[in-house]
């Protein structure tokens, strides 16, 4: 059995602010830090054989923080970065109604069946995101892992193991450095735990 451990990266400025980042590489704010230390606490005795991550610093950062305690470095790939927003990135979610009003109502009803401009889809986020979780719990099979992502691929790798309409994604809550289990026996892979914040609690 695999054990994936899958966390949404801490806090960004843009985050706070509700700016879509996608693809543009923001770094973890001093909030998202101490989500990330909070954390990395609540999983200092996890028996812990790897850690990976999106390699936009956001999501290196949390993983760095959640490593240190394992003494363990952090790989990254390309694959589980956040869905590239492409003409939104940069916009909040008031401008981006204001400015795409009618494709930005309709890929916030339907998020399956829109590409963002010069962006990519949902079925392309799913395609790598799901892909690169798949191909890393069978490197580690058996063993158990850190892996690092963002709000919207993690809610398309869920999406991918439970076998959901993408147009549901926006339907799974993911918060900053929310912690989620996956287990994989054999045939059968098991969400065991999602969205579990309970590290911040009182913070």
């Amino acid at each position: 059995m695999t054990r994936v451990l899958l966390v949404r990266h801490g806090e960004t400025v843009w985050n706070h602010v509700s700016r879509y980042q996608g693809h543009t590489d923001i770094e973890l704010s001093e909030t998202g830090r101490e989500q990330a230390r909070l954390l990395s606490k609540k999983m200092a005795s996890e028996k812990v054989d790897a850690v990976y991550s999106s390699d936009l610093k956001r999501a290196y950062e949390t993983a760095s923080i959640l490593a240190a305690p394992h003494h363990l470095q952090v790989q990254t790939t390309k694959n589980l970065r956040e869905i590239n927003f492409g003409a939104w990135e940069g916009l909040t979610y008031q401008e981006i109604m204001d400015k795409y009003h009618d494709l930005a109502a309709k890929w916030y009803k339907y998020p399956a069946q829109v590409r963002i401009p010069s962006g990519e889809t949902f079925a392309e986020l799913k395609e790598r995101s799901y892909h690169a979780i798949l191909e890393l719990a069978q490197r580690h099979d058996p063993g158990s892992i850190i892996v690092v992502a963002h709000g919207g691929a993690i809610r398309a790798i869920i999406c991918g193991l439970l076998d959901i309409d993408l147009n549901y994604t926006f339907r799974i809550r993911q918060d900053n450095t929310a912690l989620n289990i996956i287990e994989y026996y054999p045939g059968n892979p098991v969400l065991s735990l999602l969205n579990d914040t309970s590290h911040l609690q009182g913070y």
